[in-house]
C-alpha cells in the first residue's frame, strides 16, 4: 500500500518584514540578520533563502501551533539586500515573494532591506490628522483676511462672514478665518479623538486659502499667525493693483508680525508636543507663488525695506537664477518664466541652474524641524516634479533627507506620489508616501464602484475582490516595510471628494451636480467600514478633518467645506473614537502582519497578527446578509479558538459589546448584515498544538 503525501499547503506559507520575520527589521550595514519562514507543521522537505544568486537552506528552529518556523541568519553588507524562498515537497517546488507563493520567478517581487534605512517609530501605524487651517476653526478674528485686503488671480480677497458657506466653485481668494489660534483652541477635541499627529496644509505666507503658492517660505502666515502692526488702505472694489495693497503689505512684509507668528507656530508645537502629538509640515518646493518675495510679481516687495529686488522687476534681482526666463531681454515685468504646468501664479523653481536656491531650500528643510520650531517632519507637495530631469529628482532629495535628518534624525520625509513610487523609496531618498495607490484607490473602488474624485462610477470594480486584493499585493511591494508602515492611508484629502460623498455612487462636482448632491444617497454604513479597513490596515491611518463629523463635499474645492463645529455627526465622532482607539491598543494594528483570507466578491476578509495576539476583520460591502464560513488557522489563530468581537458596524451604527465567536477545527462560522464589518480578536492566551 503506498501512503499519499500530504497536500502542500501552500496558503500557509508566510513571511515578511516584520519584527517577527526579520530580526532586527531595520538593520545596519554589517549586522546580522535572521530572517524566518513559516511553513504548515512536517508539510514540506525544505526551505531555502535565495539571495544574490545564492540558495541557502534554511533550519526549522521552532514548531508553534500547527506551523514550522524555518530561519537563516545573513550579515548585511552596505548594499541593498534582494531574496525571496524556495519550497521543497518532494517533487514539487514553490517559490515565496512580497506577493505571496508563486510557481514562477519574480523578480520585481522579492523582498528588499535597506541596510541603515529606518523610519521613525512614532509614525508607524501613527494615527494623522491633515488639517486645512483656513476651513478647521477661526480663534483669533483679528488675523482675518479682509474683502478687498488684496487681488489674486480673478478677483479680490473676500471674507466670508457665514462659516457654513458652502466654497464658491473658484475659491482661492476666499478665506474663512480659521488659523493656528483656532487649532490650539480645539486640541482637546483632538487630544480626545485621539489623535497622534497632526498634518497641516501649507503654513508659510501666501495670498491663497490653500497655500501652494509661497510667498515667504522663512515665516507663518501672519494671516494664520499673529498680526501686531496693522493698517493702510484696502483696495478699491475691483482695482487689481497690489501696489496699492496697504493693508496685505505691512501684515506680510512687516517683521514685526512675521517674527510674531513664527513665535506663535514655536508655542502651538510645544503644545502638541506637551500633549503627546506630533507635527507635520507641508513642504511646497518644485513652485512658489508669484507673489513670492524672489519673484515678486505684483511688486509689494520692492518698496519695502530689507528686501532684494524681484527677478519679475529687475534682471539684476540676486533671485533671477531661481527662476527659468525664456526671454531675457524681457525686462521689467518680464512675464516669461516657466510654471509649473503653465501657470503663471505658480512660478516653477530652477534648482539646476541655482547653487543658491538649492542650498536655501534645503536649509528650509532642516530650518524648521529644528529649535525653536521643531516640526517633526515634511511632507513633500508634488515631489516628483522638482527639478527639469529624474536624475536631478533624486538627487536632490537625497541632499534634502541627508539635510533633515541631520537636523532631527527623527523627523519624517513624506512624499505626495501619484503611480509606482520605488525608485524613491529606495531608502536614501523618502521615508514614505501619500498612499494612494495601496490604499486609497483600492478601497475607494471595491467599497463604491467610485473614481477617488467622483468623476466616474465603474461598477465592475464594485465589490471585485480579485481586483482588490491584486491591487493590494502588487502595491504594497513597491514600500520597503518601514516605509508601508508609516505611509499615509487617506480616505479623503484636499485633492479628491469627500469619501462619505463617494459612498452614493453619483459622478459629478459641485458646479454642475450641486453642492447639496454631494451629501444626498450617502450610505454611512459603507463609510464605516472604510474606516474599520483604515485603522486595520497596515500604514498610518491619516483623517481628513471633518470626515469624523460627517463633512461630505465633491472634488476641489467643495471637499475644503468648514468643520460643522456644533453641528457635527456625534455618532460618527464616537464611532471614530472607538476604532482610533482600538487601533492604538492593539500592537498588530500598528506594525503586525497581514494575511488575506479567504475573501469572495464584496466580502473582504483579512488578518493582522503577531506572536502575541491575532486579529481578524470582515468587511460585507454586499446588499445582502452573507454567512461566514472562513478558514482562519492560518492567521495563526488555534484551531480550536475563541474570538471576541472589538467592534461591529453596521448601516445604522456601531457596537462594542464583547460578542464571543467559536473557532473550531481552524474555522468561523457566522452571519454579517449587509453594509457591516466587524473586528475579532483572537482570546487564547496560549497556542492550541492541535494539527490540522
Amino acid at each position: 500500500m503506498m501512503l499519499m503525501r500530504p497536500v502542500l499547503y501552500k496558503q500557509v506559507l508566510f513571511s515578511d518584514g516584520t519584527a517577527d520575520y526579520r530580526q532586527p527589521p531595520e538593520p545596519k550595514a554589517g549586522e546580522d540578520v535572521t530572517i524566518r519562514f513559516r511553513t504548515k507543521r512536517n508539510n514540506v522537505d525544505a526551505v531555502f533563502l535565495c539571495a544574490n544568486q545564492h540558495q541557502y537552506q534554511m533550519k526549522k528552529v521552532e514548531t508553534r501551533g500547527a506551523f514550522d518556523y524555518y530561519a537563516y541568519t545573513v550579515t548585511m553588507s552596505d548594499q541593498t539586500f534582494s531574496y525571496y524562498f524556495q519550497v521543497a515537497d518532494g517533487m514539487l517546488t514553490l517559490y515565496y515573494d512580497n506577493y505571496g507563493p508563486t510557481k514562477e520567478l519574480r523578480p520585481q517581487y522579492s523582498f528588499r532591506i535597506v541596510p541603515g534605512f529606518s523610519t521613525p517609530d512614532w509614525a508607524k501605524g501613527a494615527v494623522m490628522y491633515q488639517i486645512l487651517v483656513d476651513r478647521f476653526y477661526n480663534g483669533d478674528p483679528d488675523n482675518d483676511v479682509e474683502t478687498n485686503e488684496y487681488f489674486y488671480i480673478r478677483t479680490n480677497s473676500q471674507k466670508v462672514e457665514n462659516w457654513d458657506k458652502v466654497p464658491e466653485n473658484f475659491s482661492v481668494a476666499e478665506f474663512y478665518g480659521g488659523d493656528l489660534e483656532g487649532v490650539r483652541k480645539k486640541l482637546d477635541y483632538l487630544q480626545q479623538l485621539g489623535i497622534e499627529v497632526i498634518y497641516f496644509n501649507p503654513l508659510f505666507v501666501s495670498p491663497s486659502n490653500h497655500k501652494y503658492d509661497i510667498q515667504d517660505y522663512d515665516y507663518i502666515d501672519p494671516h494664520y499667525g499673529k498680526i501686531v502692526e496693522d493698517g493702510g488702505a484696502l483696495l478699491e472694489p475691483g482695482s487689481s493693483d497690489n501696489r496699492k495693497a496697504e493693508r496685505y503689505i505691512k501684515r506680510v512684509t512687516d517683521k514685526r508680525n512675521l517674527e510674531a507668528s513664527n513665535q506663535l507656530f514655536a508655542e502651538l508645537v510645544e503644545e502638541i508636543h506637551r500633549r503627546g502629538m506630533k507635527v507635520i509640515l507641508d513642504g511646497v518646493f518644485n513652485h512658489c507663488g508669484s507673489f513670492n518675495k524672489w519673484m515678486d510679481r505684483e511688486e509689494i516687495y520692492s518698496s519695502q525695506e530689507g528686501y532684494a529686488k524681484g527677478a519679475y522687476v529687475s534682471k539684476e534681482s540676486p533671485y533671477q537664477g531661481y527662476f527659468k526666463f525664456q526671454n531675457q531681454n524681457a525686462w521689467p515685468q518680464n512675464k516669461s518664466y516657466d510654471g509649473w504646468w503653465e501657470h503663471d501664479t505658480l512660478p516653477k523653481l530652477n534648482f539646476e541652474e541655482s547653487k543658491d536656491l538649492y542650498q536655501y531650500i534645503l536649509d528650509i528643510g532642516k530650518k524648521w524641524v529644528s529649535p525653536p520650531y521643531n516640526a517633526d517632519g515634511w511632507r513633500l507637495d508634488v515631489a516628483a516634479d522638482l527639478g527639469y530631469s529624474e536624475s536631478f529628482n533624486h538627487q536632490f532629495w537625497r541632499d534634502f533627507r541627508k539635510a533633515v535628518k541631520s537636523a532631527n534624525p527623527n523627523a519624517i520625509i513624506l512624499a505626495e506620489h501619484y503611480g509606482d513610487p520605488k525608485n524613491w523609496l529606495a531608502g536614501d531618498q523618502w521615508d514614505t508616501i501619500m498612499n494612494y495607490d495601496a490604499f486609497m484607490e483600492p478601497v475607494t473602488w471595491f467599497l463604491t464602484g467610485m473614481e477617488k474624485h467622483s468623476d466616474s462610477y465603474q461598477p465592475c470594480t464594485l465589490g471585485n475582490i480579485k481586483n482588490f486584493e491584486g491591487s493590494m499585493n502588487h502595491y504594497m511591494t513597491s514600500f520597503l516595510t518601514p516605509s508601508l508602515y508609516c505611509s499615509m492611508n487617506q480616505l479623503s484629502n484636499h485633492d479628491h471628494s469627500r469619501f462619505l460623498t463617494r459612498t452614493n455612487r453619483r459622478a459629478g462636482r459641485a458646479d454642475t451636480a450641486g453642492a447639496q448632491a454631494a451629501s444626498e444617497g450617502i450610505n454611512k454604513g459603507v463609510f464605516r467600514e472604510a474606516v474599520v479597513i483604515q485603522m486595520t490596515w497596515p500604514g498610518a491611518p491619516t483623517l481628513y478633518y471633518g470626515d469624523e463629523a460627517g463633512v461630505c463635499g465633491f472634488t476641489d474645492p467643495d471637499n475644503r467645506r468648514t468643520y460643522p463645529w456644533g453641528k457635527e455627526d456625534r455618532e460618527l465622532i464616537a464611532f471614530h473614537k472607538e476604532i482610533i482607539r482600538i487601533h492604538k491598543e492593539h500592537e498588530a494594528l500598528r506594525t503586525g502582519s497581514l494575511k488575506f483570507l479567504q475573501g469572495e466578491n464584496n466580502l473582504l476578509c483579512y488578518a493582522r497578527f503577531n506572536r502575541r495576539e491575532q486579529l481578524v476583520i470582515l468587511v460585507n460591502n454586499d446588499k445582502n446578509s452573507r454567512d461566514i464560513d472562513l478558514t482562519v488557522w492560518p492567521a495563526e489563530i488555534p484551531v480550536n479558538a475563541q474570538l471576541e468581537q472589538l467592534i461591529f458596524t453596521n448601516e445604522t451604527g456601531y457596537s462594542v459589546v464583547p460578542v464571543v465567536y467559536t473557532v473550531e477545527e481552524g474555522r468561523l462560522k457566522m452571519m454579517l448584515p449587509k453594509h457591516s464589518s466587524v473586528v475579532l480578536r483572537c482570546k487564547n492566551e496560549k497556542q492550541d498544538s492541535a494539527k490540522l
